[in-house]
């Protein structure tokens, strides 16, 4: 479909809550959006000069159809585009990791003696999931440390079959199980009992299952019933521990949840830190590949839904950096599934807020370690690609700058910057040739005619062209840039570099007057910045040091037989005036004829002369 198309089957959707899929040609969804009102999310996405951000401009060039969903309330919006989500991975949505890296806990249903196993995926078997956890190792750990907590087996026996036909193993002789293989043991409904008591702790539930054990044991006491009791004492010991250690599974026992997003220049990270009563139990941190301009509410709202929407677990209490659109939605939602009230908080000051920037610093540092720095500088060029509206990157950068004083030495450079990085080898230097008085225009005009003329003519050291030219200066510097390639036949982007009232960089500008704005984008504001000051740097040095040969060549003037060439010549053998001046006759008739090093020697000499 058109783009017209698309905007017109947009204006005719409803203004009622749903999902939207968007797909490319081939019919594969790359988008999935909710909306409170669909009419009006939709046709934004279709709209002529709407400002979206890099990812978006993307994926809405590859949409071919789109198709919607309507449902009763934002309510159903937010868990069915949840869902869809994880059906269909979209290219363009921020996707959680696979179920690979966030194991689920499977817990046997309709056996005897049920057992706990780590799965990668909840499957619709009957059984009981709790989850998705931390990493795979911590999450075995967990179910390990539970179970010891309980006194549970973790050997390969089953039950009831294994009962009595061997020795226990090493974890009953060390206190780790009570031995539900022996005939003598356990039986089955203390083995039923324990495994509820840790699908509580799995839950979440650890604090009240310690609190309904500690009853039971000052009931033992009681009745005189010791050993029951000690044991009951151990294992609250065992499961007040494990409640408190660092490495519990993240989430299971966490009643405030902080969160931190960071948005950086080539992925997003989040990070989330389960805290229990004032706590540090662990954290998470999750990396995606994301636009630089997507905000922290975007990522936020993207992230969330994928990560609680399929928990058991739950806390009481989430902290966020920034408001979600949904919010309230998606309180409601959570406070449904746990069974208790889950409120979401933006705190701005004190101890909750020096938590967030804690999470906030967490997500950053991820991002940054596993972002590399050619990672970033490709990203940089990528936008300045975009902003200049070319289809490609700039691998190849040209910057020219103009420096004069008054009509004297004007002098003009050119710097060369390829994958962001100078090439100084490729550094040119030019000398204004065709102008008697001051007119950045017109020697900015002569040097491009000249540098890409050499490039026609087929000079080796002018045999690239480059991919983007960027000029020092406004719109007329860009147009002046503009009118000399086109007199070449050369059409090449090129974009001026305006500075503020202070010299400092400040914007692009194109020859047609449209300003771009680059401060929203800080490492290509700063590569902008960079390029300007190492081309302004070149040329005011080349103009520094012509001044002052100019300056020194000066007072060769007038002698009879010294021209140009010869103070030329006699300025690169001796270097200076003083060198000159101090030279025998022998010395600079080394250098020029005999009859113009006598008139020099005479010249600096007139004192001594009888």
């Amino acid at each position: 479909m058109t783009r017209d198309e698309l905007r017109e089957k947009a204006n005719d959707l409803p203004l009622v809550p749903g999902v939207y899929l968007m797909m490319d040609k081939t019919g594969k969804v790359i988008y999935v959006g909710k909306a409170k009102k669909l009419k009006n999310r939709v046709t934004q996405y279709f709209q002529s000069g709407s400002q979206h951000n890099a990812k978006t401009r993307a994926m809405v060039s590859q949409v071919d159809k789109f198709d919607t969903i309507f449902v009763a309330s934002e309510f159903e919006a937010l868990v069915l585009e949840n869902s869809l989500i994880k059906r269909h991975q979209p290219r363009y949505n921020i996707l959680l990791k696979d179920d690979k890296g966030y194991p689920f806990v499977r817990l046997e249903q309709g056996v005897a003696y049920p057992r706990f196993s780590l799965v990668s995926k909840a499957a619709e078997d009957g059984a009981r999931y709790f989850g998705p956890f931390g990493g795979r190792h911590d999450t075995h750990s967990a179910i390990d440390a539970v179970c010891a907590a309980l006194s549970l087996p973790t050997c390969r026996r089953r039950f009831p079959r294994d009962i009595g036909k061997e020795r226990p193993c090493l974890n009953y002789h060390i206190g780790k199980c009570d031995g539900f293989c022996l005939p003598d043991g356990p039986d089955q409904a203390e083995y039923c009992a324990r495994i509820d008591q840790a699908a509580r702790v799995f839950s979440g539930k650890y604090r009240q299952l310690t609190a309904e054990l500690q009853q039971q044991m000052e009931e033992a006491a009681e009745n005189l019933a010791f050993e029951k009791a000690a044991s009951l004492r151990d294992r609250i010991r065992a499961l007040t521990v494990l409640g408190k250690q660092q490495q519990v599974i993240a989430g299971v026992c966490s009643d405030t949840d902080v969160w931190g997003v960071y948005p950086g220049q080539v992925r997003c990270g989040c990070a989330v830190l389960h805290i229990q009563n004032g706590d540090l139990l662990g954290r998470e941190v999750q990396v995606f590949p994301a636009a630089a301009d997507e905000s922290e509410s975007a990522i936020l709202s993207a992230v969330l839904s994928q990560y609680y929407l399929d928990r058991g677990v739950f806390p009481t209490e989430i902290l966020l950096p920034c408001a979600l659109e949904d919010q309230d939605v998606f309180s409601a939602l959570l406070t449904e599934k746990a069974g208790h009230k889950v409120t979401v908080r933006l705190p701005q000051r004190g101890e909750k807020a020096d938590l967030l920037r804690m999470a906030v610093r967490n997500a950053a540092e991820e991002v940054e370690r596993i972002t590399t720095e050619s990672e970033r500088t490709s990203k940089t060029l990528e936008q300045l690609g975009t902003l200049a509206g070319l289809a490609q990157p700039p691998r190849r950068l040209e910057a020219y700058d103009i420096s004069n004083t008054g009509s004297a030495d004007m002098v003009a450079s050119m710097v060369v910057f390829v994958d962001g990085k100078p090439l100084k080898r490729d550094y040119r230097r030019f000398q204004i040739k065709t102008l008697s008085a001051p007119d950045d225009y017109a020697a900015m005009q002569e040097i491009l005619t000249r540098r890409f003329r050499r490039y026609l003519d087929g000079d080796d050291k002018f045999d690239q062209l480059p991919d983007l030219l960027l000029i020092d200066g406004g719109e007329t510097h860009a147009r002046a840039a503009r009118e000399a390639l086109d007199a070449l036949g050369l059409h090449l982007p090129i974009l001026g570099m305006v500075k503020d009232d202070r010299h400092r960089t400040r914007a692009l500008m194109t020859a047609d007057g449209q300003e771009l704005g680059i401060q929203q984008s800080p490492p290509l504001f700063t590569l902008i910045g960079r390029i300007q000051e190492e081309v302004h740097r070149f040329a005011i040095t080349y103009h520094h040091e012509k001044h002052k040969r100019s300056s020194f060549a000066s007072r060769l003037d007038g002698i009879p037989g010294v021209g140009e060439a010869r103070k030329t010549a006699l300025m690169k053998h001796f270097k200076t005036i003083k060198a000159i001046a101090a030279a025998t006759e022998a010395e600079l008739a080394a250098v020029v004829p005999k009859f113009a090093a006598a008139a020099v020697y005479q010249h600096f000499h007139k004192e001594n002369t009888p």
